[in-house]
């Protein structure tokens, strides 16, 4: 029997790291539970100390998801841990993830600590942790840069001290595969009681060396593999999920393991997390890009029409691409609504919620002939987005002439309140930006503004996204809607009152106060 290589998933973690990615709480949820369709082993629900929303939305996953193993992070402080610990103790099965910089530089310029003061707090921590759970992961932080004898000392240690996953990671993905292979072979040989501990990686992609950094280390000897969907993450990313799976499972005569990942929910929970962060997936991505699967030379049309492995290394049905053409239209009923949702794994928590995306979905069904499952995903995550927000889309009219500035006129509720105003710019969306701010002088900038159909065809609908900056905080918005400006204004909006609710987070990477 092959070994078993364990999928651990951080999209609700590191994903979030990513500058304007931070999710709601009830967004994590859906996140959560399509990953636990996907089947990956172990879910990293966030940082509990980061802030009272990251430790809601840790305890609201870890009180859900069932079937997979719920992991929160903890910086090696007991307070931290702590946090940890009380957020997660509701789950069927949970972890606790610690760890602490090992790397000259790091220690040095950044913790303030001394090698010895490092070691002895790693134990510390790894100690206190399994005052809670048997399931305790300890991370080397920049592990790539790390000195391998330090290294050795210290895993050494905290594997005495009770960590069952020791994680490597590459943490501003400096390293190389060969070299970063042999790492995880030296660290396995050399350390006395390495046997006791499933070793892990988790790769960044500043390199673009992500995915092949990770299945060099798979090759070495590691069990476990650390990404998010889309390679979702901050700077560059990180390794991503469906790559690591697809390379292992297709590669199975050269990876002496295996997945238990369900691969038909591959493209399906891309879908997800892309339309709920924002962060379009480009066409040409691996694995669940719209051009995947694409062949437009006639060569490669020939070949694959007279023998598909000719040029298709993988069935595009095994990764989800077919189950994302169900077509539903105006005359669809509400069971076949509620039906086609809850095969997309949606799953709404009240009559309430259904009743209003039902309403949706009719409105749509009558701008355009056809709907599909990605207009689905949209408009459950424009119509859950909008419900408890301060600021609400009451009516837009834009006039646009040619040689005349577009002119809009806006109404907007505001805390249950309905205010108008005009206003001009250089286009219809600028100008509705500027009527918006006319009304709400949110004092935010726009730094990121992109519109992608969410199917083809002219009576597509366009999905916006904005990303706006006030104080150093970053917020991403989206809207979805036949008509641009008005998906436009609604991610606009939808930005907003995420300025307005959203408190600062603690990035996990600060330094330890000893």
């Amino acid at each position: 029997m092959a070994d078993k290589l364990i999928i651990f998933d951080t999209t609700l973690r590191d994903g979030e790291q990513s500058p304007g990615a931070s999710m709601t709480k009830d967004e994590k949820i859906r996140i959560a539970k399509a990953l636990e369709k996907l089947r990956v082993d172990v879910i990293e629900a966030g940082f509990p100390i980061a802030s009272v929303g990251d430790f809601e939305a840790v305890q609201a996953v870890a009180n859900t998801i069932k079937n997979s193993t719920v992991c929160g992070l903890a910086r090696a402080l007991e307070k931290d841990i702590d946090r940890a610990a009380e957020a997660l103790k509701g789950a069927a099965s949970f972890r606790i993830h610690t760890f602490l910089a090992t790397s000259p530089l790091h220690m040095e310029m950044k913790l303030r600590m001394s090698p010895d003061q490092v070691l002895e707090q790693a134990v510390k921590a790894v100690t206190h942790a399994r005052r809670y759970t048997d399931n305790v992961e300890f991370s080397p932080e920049d592990a790539g840069r790390s000195e391998v004898d330090f290294l050795c000392r210290v895993i050494e240690a905290v594997i005495k001290a009770g960590a069952k996953t020791i994680n490597i990671p590459d943490t501003v993905g400096y390293t190389l595969p060969e070299y970063f292979g042999k790492l995880i072979a030296t660290l396995r040989e050399r350390i006395p009681n390495s046997d006791q501990a499933v070793f892990s990686v988790h790769c960044h992609n500043d390199l673009g060396l992500a995915v092949a950094n990770s299945l060099a280390a798979v090759l070495n000897g590691a069990r476990q593999v650390e990404c998010t969907i889309n390679g979702l993450g901050e700077r560059a990313g990180n390794a991503a999920l469906e790559e690591i799976v697809m390379a292992v499972r297709t590669r199975h005569d050269v990876f002496p393991c295996q997945v238990e990942v369900d691969t038909t929910q591959i493209v399906p929970c891309s879908r997800l997390v892309s339309n709920i962060t924002g962060f379009p997936v480009q066409p040409n991505k691996a694995i669940v890009g719209a051009n995947a699967f694409a062949h437009e030379s006639g060569i490669h049309q020939d070949g694959v029409l007279k023998h598909r492995q000719t040029y298709e290394i993988m069935k595009a049905e095994d990764v989800g691409w077919h189950a994302n053409r169900m077509v539903l239209g105006k005359h669809s009923g509400r069971n076949a609504f509620r039906d086609r949702l809850k095969s997309l794994n949606i799953e709404l928590e009240s009559e309430e919620q259904l009743n209003a995306a039902f309403a949706r979905f009719k409105e749509l069904a009558d701008k355009k002939h056809e709907v599909f499952d990605e207009d689905l995903q949209a408009l459950v995550t424009d119509t859950l987005s909008s419900e408890h927000e301060r600021i609400k889309l009451v009516s837009l009219k834009v006039c646009t002439e040619t040689g005349e500035p577009p002119h809009a006129q806006i109404t907007l509720n505001i805390n249950g309140e309905e205010k108008s105003v005009g206003a001009s710019g250089s286009g219809p969306v600028d100008a509705t930006f500027k009527a918006i701010e006319a009304l709400i002088n949110s004092q935010t900038n726009l730094l990121v503004y992109s519109v992608n159909n969410v199917t083809n065809g002219t009576d597509s609908q366009g999905e916006v996204g904005v990303r706006l900056e006030k104080h150093g905080q970053v917020i991403n918005g989206q809207g979805a809607d036949t008509d641009i400006v008005i998906a436009s204004a609604k991610a606009y909006l939808n930005a907003l009152n995420k300025v307005f609710t959203v408190t600062g987070r603690q990035h996990p990477q600060v330094a330890v106060e000893v």
